[in-house]
């Protein structure tokens, strides 16, 4: 008749685990709930201060794709006043600021 082989290859044994004195795994206490994070991790604060000290000339882009080029003089939690050669120093709120970024050296 049918002859069925088996490969010691193909048998699966499900495997569970139990401590050698019968006892069940100790379990994990419950956690403690996690505190939210900082509101402000000062690395704006770092990166102004930084750009301000080496007196770096920034690309400022505006959320209407205007480009102002200029030096950072200060800044608070709303805006910052950007030093421009050419031009009048302006004022800018940060809500209105798409991104900004080094110029490059000339």
């Amino acid at each position: 008749m049918f002859e069925e082989r088996r490969d010691e290859s193909l048998v699966r044994k499900v495997a569970r685990t139990t401590m050698a004195d019968g006892k069940e795994p100790a379990r994990r206490p419950p956690s403690i709930k996690k505190s939210t994070p900082p509101d402000q991790t000062n690395a704006e604060q770092f990166y102004y201060s930084k750009q301000m000290q080496s007196k770096t000339s920034m690309i400022v882009v505006l959320t209407d794709g205007e480009q102002l080029e200029g030096v950072i003089e200060w800044y608070d939690r709303d805006c910052l006043k950007l030093n421009r050669t050419d031009a009048p120093n302006l004022l800018l709120y940060k809500h209105c600021i798409k991104y900004l970024y080094k110029a490059e050296p000339e």
